[in-house]
């Protein structure tokens, strides 16, 4: 796939209600071609990007295609199901009830969720909410994450294999079905379903048009998504399935993972911005309080050695040489999506495929998302 970029560029930048001339923020002669050819380099499907600068927006674009089959250009108002960066959506929601004294960090996950969740190797080390939201909880996917009852011991007779040998609290390792219990504890304590809160509390203080809920959404926007297989891109229609009959049968706290709190999102370039950029600002963004600047630091704060994960965001220092980041990643379904923003400095990025040749570096990173990340600094931060 050469040279098939089709570059889409608004005149006006409207975020977070101020509107950025993009001729304010001109490129360097030779900018976009650079950022074509790292697109071609990984022979990318399509390629959203947002830069925000000094807590502003500053530059977005759009290359390559929401969908090869009719060669739609992308656009940064695309939706895309951004995986992983979802699990944030649901962190945030849990601090909103930690701040109105509904919930503790360190109240026992077994009263939350509403079955006994214990590691059968450690049964008197509790399980706190705040071990699951970090991935500290020692629970894993290997019964899988898609039902709640894999890992409930009165409906799964091989729970067990949903816990690590190690100690609850002392070691790390990321499981999807940690998030999808921590959206059915939203459900239990709130009384309003999974979808509906995060809309009600998040999505529309902040304006912005995405879900978790397919059949909510406009599905002309959806940029589809793509896995290249024996030479060539295949669409993955599942990323956008509606479930709307197991919504129509739905019973709350029970069955959240329809929604996928754990990667289940659609938003676009434009809006995860303006999201990003709530975090950026320690939990506001244009007089809008979605939680407090200590909820916002607790999220963002790593707590394990290992990954330095906090809670559903993340520190890493090996994104960008020199300068400390915060944000989450997304995989799934060939879609690769980056969310990373320096909160002392105001600069932040948004970086979405819907599809790739994955190469990937000895972090373990994505390649394309990392060399454009690194180029979109170069060019709008570092000079």
């Amino acid at each position: 796939m050469k040279n098939i970029y089709q570059i889409t560029k608004k005149a006006a930048f409207a975020c977070v209600g101020l509107i950025i001339s993009s001729q304010v923020f001109a490129q360097s002669t030779g900018f976009e071609q650079k950022l074509k050819d790292v697109a071609n380099k990984y022979e990318a499907v399509g390629l959203a990007v947002v830069v925000v600068k000094d807590g502003k927006p500053v530059y977005e674009q759009a290359l390559g295609y929401k969908n090869l089959e009719n060669k739609e250009p992308l656009t940064t108002d695309n939706l895309f199901r951004i995986a992983s960066i979802s699990k944030s959506f649901s962190a945030t929601a849990i601090m909103q009830l930690v701040e109105q004294g509904k919930i503790s960090l360190t109240d026992d996950f077994s009263d939350l969720v509403g079955f006994k969740i214990r590691n059968p190797k450690y049964p008197d080390t509790k399980i706190t909410l705040e071990m699951v939201l970090s991935h500290r909880s020692s629970i894993n996917d290997s019964n899988g994450y898609f039902e709640l009852d894999v890992i409930n011991p009165d409906k799964n007779p091989n729970w067990a294999k949903s816990y690590n040998d190690y100690e609850p609290g002392t070691d790390y390792e990321y499981c999807n079905l940690n998030f999808n219990m921590v959206g059915a504890v939203l459900e239990r304590l709130s009384n309003v379903r999974f979808d509906n809160y995060i809309k009600q509390q998040i999505l529309t203080p902040l304006g912005l048009n995405a879900g978790y809920c397919v059949d909510s959404l406009d599905r002309s926007r959806f940029a589809t998504l793509y896995v290249k297989e024996d030479g060539t891109f295949k669409a993955q229609p599942s990323a956008y399935n509606p479930r709307s009959e197991e919504i129509r049968n739905y019973t709350m706290g029970v069955s959240t993972p329809v929604f996928s709190p754990t990667g289940g999102m659609k938003i676009s370039a434009n809006d995860l911005a303006k999201y990003m950029t709530m975090h950026m600002n320690y939990g506001q963004s244009a007089g809008i309080k979605i939680i407090s600047k200590k909820s916002a630091k607790r999220m963002q704060k790593g707590l394990s050695a290992k990954e330095h994960y906090g809670l559903a965001l993340l520190e890493t220092d090996k994104l960008i040489p020199g300068e400390h980041m915060i944000g989450h990643t997304g995989s799934a379904y060939g879609l690769y999506s980056n969310m990373f923003f320096e909160p002392k400095k105001k600069f932040g990025f948004i970086v979405i495929t819907n599809g790739c040749i994955p190469t990937q570096d000895s972090d373990d990173d994505i390649m394309l998302s990392k060399d454009v990340i690194r180029l979109l600094y170069s060019e709008f931060v570092k000079k």
